[in-house]
């Protein structure tokens, strides 16, 4: 099993941007696929994010490509979530979530993730 920790919400006003960490603990972080994923109130939880296992391929959500990167660190047992140009419908809890993943290029589906972190507080004011 994996423990999973956020990092890096805040507070930031429209345009600015922030970086996101989660950090793994407890099993090879390199087994997991890792991914970010978003609920604000009132909505469902969106998929921002994932990244496969060796970090060579990623994918974004319609409403963040361009301006949000995600990576990670194997070494480091942590995975990233660049966010750039930020606006107010970003506003949300974000929550790093992994996934044991058996290729290590192939990006899961959303439904494949079963580790979650506590969710960090993203707040962009207009």
């Amino acid at each position: 099993q994996v423990q999973l920790v956020e990092s890096g919400g805040g507070l930031v006003q429209a345009g600015g941007s922030l970086r996101l960490s989660c950090t793994a603990s407890g099993r090879t972080f390199s087994s997991y696929a890792m991914g970010w994923f978003r609920q604000a109130p009132g909505k469902e939880r969106e998929s921002v994010s994932r990244i496969s296992r060796n970090g060579a391929n990623a994918y974004y959500g319609d409403s963040v490509k361009g301006r949000f990167t995600i990576s990670r660190d194997n070494g480091k047992d942590t995975v990233y979530l660049q966010m750039n140009s930020l606006k107010p419908e970003d506003t949300a809890v974000y929550y790093c979530a992994a996934a044991e993943a058996t290729l290590s290029s192939t990006i899961l589906p959303p439904q494949r993730y079963n580790y979650w972190g506590q969710g960090t507080q993203v707040t962009v004011s207009s």
